[in-house]
């Protein structure tokens, strides 16, 4: 069963910031979490397949992944040569995939949790930051993943690593069936990905319910539930501590983003 934490008081989310470990192995501290943000905590864990898709999400996934590598492949000539790559890629740029994005930092997972589309909702209703155990889902997986993540000494998996076990979604989902969802780190394609921290979770076609395969599977799994008076409270730290848009999305989508917050009049 995950937790549940309700954060009405700015010290208590200071907490997250010092969730670190002390690793004997190499005398420094480490953190084995990864977080997700949501603006609204009535949002559900789904994928963009599921929420473009609904229930014929997997009978035309396929027919995605192809197309969008046929559209795309000018732009990376790689593409065709790996599924797993079309989804990243594809992901990435807004395409629905079964991916799910997730943070090293709960910094920035905290700024999608209070990046309000409408800024007049801000202070309308409560966010949500979900906590997974990146050990915790690793002990989960099927020896054969497990014995590849022990020979490259590596917590996550890459494109490569993954492809020297399955190649096909249909591979994918017959071993994880309903007990277990791999991360990945993607490959540095640009700076988004690098300023951002992301890792996606490939969730296998088994796990209809991501909550409820959390609530099922794990115990170190955290939904902090933060309160509504306080998000304009943590927006405005956030931004203070150069956690904002122009510099996780750079460019100018992302400084007019900014800029449209920081010269909000409520």
């Amino acid at each position: 069963m995950y937790n549940i934490q309700y954060i009405k008081k700015i010290d208590e989310i200071l907490d997250l910031f010092i969730r670190q470990q002390y690793n004997d192995s190499i005398e420094r501290n480490r953190s084995s979490y990864m977080y997700r943000g949501l603006p609204n905590s009535t949002y559900n864990l789904q994928t963009s397949l599921y929420r473009n898709c609904n229930d014929k999400q997997f009978s035309i996934e396929s027919s995605i992944l192809r197309n969008f590598s046929k559209y795309a492949i000018n732009e990376d000539p790689l593409l065709s040569s790996s599924i797993w790559r079309q989804m990243v890629i594809g992901q990435h740029h807004g395409l629905p995939t079964r991916l799910m994005d997730w943070t090293y930092s709960p910094l920035i997972g905290l700024h999608f949790a209070t990046a309000e589309q409408d800024l007049n909702q801000m202070d309308q209703h409560d966010c949500v930051l979900w906590e997974i155990d990146l050990n915790e889902m690793n002990c989960l997986l099927p020896i054969e993943f497990k014995q590849v993540l022990k020979k490259e000494n590596a917590y996550l998996f890459t494109i490569d690593m993954l492809e020297k076990i399955v190649s096909e979604i249909s591979d994918y989902d017959e071993k994880m069936g309903d007990t277990a969802m791999l991360l990945m780190e993607p490959p540095s394609i640009d700076q988004r990905i690098i300023s951002q921290y992301s890792y996606f979770s490939i969730v296998p076609r088994g796990i209809s319910d991501i909550e409820k395969f959390l609530a099922e599977k794990t115990s170190n799994t955290t939904k902090y539930i933060v309160d509504k008076t306080l998000r304009w409270r943590i927006r405005d730290m956030l931004d203070q501590m150069n956690i904002n848009e122009r510099i996780l999305f750079p460019g100018l989508d992302g400084v007019s983003a900014w800029m449209k917050r920081h010269y909000y009049v409520k």
